[in-house]
């Protein structure tokens, strides 16, 4: 009985736990980037509003230059990163002008700065509603 009990508590916090809240960090998209100076283009769509976002590198270290945001609305704002983010790392968060905005596209400049196995970065871009 306990054993159901138990169960059934954690099934139902499971449920809960996936749906996004308010205030998480949802992964709004991702780009393999190559061992060379480029510009990618994530797009986002939806009609999800975000008032933060960050990015996250994985697999390889990695210079962010530039990054602009391009809003639903056909406004843009530019970000000067200029970040050398480690594997693993995270850039500091960046805080969208107007609070809560629609997301089209994010357009980054970047090169990488160092060579691993398997020849790219993993870059994935988190917002915040």
């Amino acid at each position: 009985m306990k054993i159901k009990f138990f169960f059934c508590i954690a099934l139902f916090g499971l449920m809960f736990s996936s749906f996004t809240q308010p205030g998480d960090w949802n992964r709004i998209g991702e780009r393999s980037v190559k061992f060379t100076s480029d510009k990618d283009v994530i797009r986002v769509g939806g009609n999800d509003e975000y008032s933060k976002l960050k990015i996250k590198v994985v697999d390889a270290p990695l210079h962010l230059g530039d990054m602009d945001v391009y809003f639903e609305n056909g406004e843009h704002f530019d970000v000067a990163l200029r970040e050398n983010i480690r594997q693993g790392g995270e850039s500091r968060v960046i805080d969208l002008p107007g609070n809560k905005r629609r997301i089209d596209r994010i357009e980054f400049k970047y090169h990488t700065t160092g060579k691993v196995r398997g020849g790219t970065a993993n870059v994935i871009v988190f917002g915040k509603r």
